[in-house]
């Protein structure tokens, strides 16, 4: 790819001296470095503007809008197996059944 590494691209952007040494000093606090706070800070900005933020984020808006369950987990494959959980049921005892004294 001509920009950048791995479809990064690489924007120049200013801040004043004030609000960078608080960016320094925020970075050194948590101990990440400046490319993390402003990933963190342009997804918190897209998330706040409704953009989806990837993918499965894109997915579950549009489904949403078009009135699917976005919050309802895909129906289960009729070919994959059960789900090894198992659910407490009121159990009662029944009597066996008796065999008939007829021969036949």
């Amino acid at each position: 790819m001509g920009r950048g590494e791995h479809g990064l691209v690489r924007k120049l952007i200013a801040f004043d001296e004030d609000t960078f040494d608080k960016l320094k000093q925020l970075s050194r606090d948590h101990m990440i470095g400046l490319q993390d706070l402003a990933d963190e800070a342009f997804m918190d900005l897209l998330e706040k503007h409704g953009v989806p933020a990837d993918l499965k984020d894109a997915l579950r808006k549009s489904a949403a809008e078009d009135g699917g369950d976005a919050g309802k987990p895909a129906r289960r494959r009729s070919d994959e197996p059960k789900s090894l959980k198992t659910t407490k049921t009121k159990t009662t005892k029944t009597k066996p059944k008796q065999r008939s004294r007829r021969s036949a």
